[in-house]
C-alpha cells in the first residue's frame, strides 16, 4: 500500500515537473524549492502583517472598521498589503502541503531523515492556528463563524474550565482584551514558536536552502501583487453575535477541518486530527526499513583534507584531531546517526582515483554499498559497441532514475550509482582516456532536483573545474553531457538526446549546443 501511494505521488510530481518545466528553467522550477518558497511566503506574510497591524484597532468595535479603512480608504497600499497578506498565506499552505507530499512520495522522510520529518509536524500545528487567528482579527461574518467553531473545539480540551463558546453568544460576553490577546498570539506568540521550529527543522542540514532563486521570488511576489490589484481581498459583513450568518464565503486553505465539527462533533474532529498527527509522527518507522551502511573512513588513506566534510549535505562528517599518530593534523569521522549513505563524500575524496594501480583502490572514505573499487570495476566491465563511426556513450545514472531504464531498453550502457555526486571526476577521465567510452552522459534525479540535495550541484561545479576535486584540464568537456541542465529531458525521449549527443561529439559542438 505504501509503495503504491509513493509511486502514484512520484508519477504526479513527474507530470507537474514536466508541465512547469515548459515555463521555468531547471534551477527555477518551483517544485525544486518548495521548502524555501514556504519560508519566503512566511516573510511576505510577516512584512505585510506588520503594516496592517500599524492601523489595526484591537477592540470589538474598532477591529472591523480598521480593516475596512485599510481595504477601501487606503486601498493604494493598505488594501494591497491586505490582499498580499491573504494570497501569501494561501500560497504558503499550497507549498507546505506539496513539500510534505513530495518528501513522502520520494521516501525522503525515513531512516536518518526522520528528524527533519518529525520536527516539521509541529510547524503545521503552528501555521494553521496562525491563519485561523488571522481570520478572527478581521471580525466579519466569516470571523464570527471561525471564532465560534474554534471555541467549540477548544471547549473539548479538558484543560479549559469554562466555556469559550459562551463568549461569542452575546456582544456583552466579548471584551476588547480578547482582541488584544488574539493580536498578541497572531503577531508575537505563535510567530516566535514558528521561527524556532523552522530553525529546529533545518539545523541538522548542511547549507540549508532557505531562499529560493531571486527570479523565482520576484516572479511570485509580482504575481501576488497583480492578483492583489485585480482581485483584492474584501471582508464579509460585520460580525453580529445576535445573528448567525446564513451563508459565508468559505476559505478551504486553513478551515478544511471546520465543516467536520458541524457534520460530526468537536470530539470526533479532535480524534481524527490526533490520529492523522500520530500517523505522521510514526510514519518514518512504518514499516521498518533496512538501513544502508554509513560511509566508512580508512585512516591509512585519509589525509585530513576536509573535502568530504565540506561536501556532506547532512553534516554527518566531522574533522577531529588525528588519532593514529600520522603527520596529518586531522581525520574525518562519520556520525552514523546522520549519514544517509549517499556517497557524495566519496566523490569529494581526492584519493578515490580509479587510476591507482600500485595499491588497492581504497580511498580515505568509501561507501560499503558501492565502493570506489566496485564502481571502477563496473566501468571496466561495461561492454560498448565498437563502432568508429558511432561514438560510444557511457551513461551514469542515479539509482532508481526511470530514465536509466528507458535508456537500457534503447540499448545504451548504464552504470548506476547511489547519487551523481558519488562519482569523482577522475572516473569520467578514466572512462574517456582508457578508451572505454567516447562520451559520458549523466542523468540524475528528475530535472536535477537531487534527492540528496547537492549531488548535481557538486557534479556541475567539479566538471566546470570550480570545485575540488575538479575535472582535469586534459579532459574535453564537450564529451561530457549533463542531461539535467535543460528541460529537454522533460519533453523528449532520452534515447533521442543521446543520439544528438553523439552527433555533437562528431561535430565538435560544446555541451549545451545539443537541442
Amino acid at each position: 500500500m505504501l509503495s503504491v501511494l509513493q509511486k502514484t505521488g512520484r508519477a504526479g510530481f513527474s507530470v507537474l515537473q514536466h508541465v512547469l518545466g515548459r515555463v521555468f528553467p531547471v534551477a527555477g522550477n518551483p517544485l525544486n524549492h518548495l521548502g524555501a518558497l514556504t519560508i519566503f511566503f512566511c516573510w511576505i506574510v510577516l512584512v505585510s502583517g506588520i503594516w496592517l497591524f500599524m492601523f489595526f484597532r484591537t477592540s470589538v468595535s474598532g477591529a472591523f472598521e480598521s480593516v475596512e479603512y485599510l481595504t477601501h480608504e487606503q486601498w493604494y497600499l493598505g488594501g494591497i498589503m491586505r490582499s498580499l497578506h491573504r494570497y501569501a498565506s494561501d500560497a504558503l499552505i499550497i507549498t507546505l502541503l506539496l513539500h510534505i507530499l513530495k518528501e513522502f512520495s520520494f521516501d525522503n522522510y525515513r531512516a536518518k531523515r526522520w528528524f527533519s520529518w518529525v520536527s516539521g509536524i509541529p510547524l503545521v500545528w503552528i501555521i494553521f492556528p496562525l491563519g485561523i487567528t488571522g481570520y478572527w482579527l478581521v471580525w466579519d461574518e466569516l470571523a464570527q463563524y471561525v471564532a465560534l467553531t474554534s471555541a467549540e473545539l477548544l471547549d473539548r480540551i479538558p484543560i479549559f474550565t469554562g466555556s469559550m463558546a459562551a463568549n461569542f453568544l452575546t456582544d456583552t460576553g466579548l471584551s476588547d482584551r480578547f482582541f488584544t490577546l488574539m493580536a498578541f498570539l497572531h503577531l508575537v506568540g505563535l510567530p516566535i514558536f514558528l521561527v524556532f521550529g523552522i530553525w529546529l527543522h533545518l539545523f541538522r542540514l548542511s547549507r540549508p536552502s532557505i531562499n529560493p532563486p531571486r527570479r523565482l521570488m520576484a516572479g511570485c511576489l509580482l504575481a501576488m501583487l497583480v492578483a492583489a490589484a485585480i482581485f483584492p481581498a474584501h471582508s464579509q459583513g460585520k460580525a453580529d453575535l445576535a445573528f448567525m450568518p446564513e451563508t459565508i464565503q468559505f476559505d478551504w486553505f486553513y478551515l478544511h477541518a471546520f465543516p467536520l465539527v458541524e457534520r460530526f462533533s468537536p470530539g470526533l474532529t479532535w480524534l481524527l486530527l490526533v490520529i492523522i498527527t500520530a500517523l505522521l509522527v510514526v510514519a518514518p518507522w512504518l514499516p521498518p526499513m533496512r538501513r544502508a551502511l554509513p560511509a566508512k573512513v580508512d585512516l591509512d588513506n585519509c589525509n585530513g583534507c576536509q573535502r568530504c566534510a565540506d561536501d556532506c549535505p547532512y553534516s554527518a562528517i566531522e574533522m577531529r584531531p588525528r588519532s593514529d599518530g600520522k603527520s596529518y593534523a586531522r581525520e574525518a569521522v562519520v556520525d552514523p546517526d546522520l549519514c544517509v549513505s549517499c556517497g557524495i563524500c566519496v566523490g569529494a575524496c581526492p584519493t578515490a582515483s580509479p587510476f591507482r594501480t600500485r595499491s588497492e583502490l581504497i580511498p580515505g572514505i568509501d561507501l560499503p554499498a558501492l565502493s570506489a573499487a566496485e564502481l571502477r570495476e563496473s566501468i571496466v566491465n561495461t561492454r560498448l559497441a565498437d563502432d568508429s563511426a558511432n561514438p560510444r556513450i557511457l551513461v551514469f545514472s542515479c539509482k532508481g532514475n526511470p530514465v536509466a531504464g528507458r535508456l537500457r531498453q534503447a540499448g545504451e550502457a548504464v552504470v548506476e550509482v547511489v547519487c551523481m555526486g558519488q562519482i569523482p571526476p577522475s572516473y569520467f577521465d578514466f572512462a574517456l582516456s582508457r578508451g572505454i567510452a567516447d562520451g559520458i552522459a549523466l542523468t540524475a534525479c528528475t530535472d536535477g532536483d537531487c534527492r540528496f540535495r547537492f549531488g548535481t550541484d557538486w557534479t556541475e561545479q567539479r566538471i566546470a573545474r570550480t570545485r575540488d576535486p575538479h575535472l582535469r584540464k586534459r579532459v574535453d568537456g564537450s564529451h561530457i553531457e549533463m542531461l539535467w541542465q535543460s528541460n529537454r529531458i522533460a519533453r523528449q525521449n532520452p534515447a533521442t538526446l543521446i543520439e544528438r549527443f553523439r552527433r555533437s561529439i562528431v561535430s565538435g559542438s560544446k555541451p549545451g549546443d545539443v537541442t
